[in-house]
């Protein structure tokens, strides 16, 4: 019953910003883990970030110091702000959400396409 529904994706130039949100919705105990995947076409899926329900976040290298994620517990919502975009970039954005039920089922959002260029 676990819904996510991603937004912020668009097209934007080299240099520029945006930002991301993912919130679930339904019927859930407790998310544990909320974060990003993201794959360019011809690509290999990357784990791009996440971020766990006590604030302890991880980042892959090649976004490191660019991208910030967060997120709102009350609000069952995770963030992910992207500032210096580069064309390397540009791939449709996955939002996860791990449960803390046992077994502990995974949940995702539609994608959002990401795409910078010139």
């Amino acid at each position: 019953q676990v819904q996510l529904v991603e937004s912020g994706g668009g097209l934007v130039q080299p240099g520029g910003s945006l930002r991301l949100s993912c919130a679930a919705s339904g019927s859930i105990f407790r998310i544990y883990t909320m974060g990003w995947y993201r794959q360019a076409p011809g690509q290999q899926r990357e784990l791009v970030a996440d971020i766990t329900s006590g604030g302890t976040m991880n980042y892959a290298d090649s976004v490191k110091g660019r991208f910030t994620i967060s997120r709102d517990n009350a609000k069952n919502t995770v963030y992910l702000q992207m500032n210096s975009l580069k064309p390397e970039d540009t791939a449709v954005y996955y939002c996860y959400a791990d449960s803390a039920l046992v077994p502990a089922p995974r949940y995702w959002g539609q994608g959002t396409q990401v795409t910078v260029s010139s």
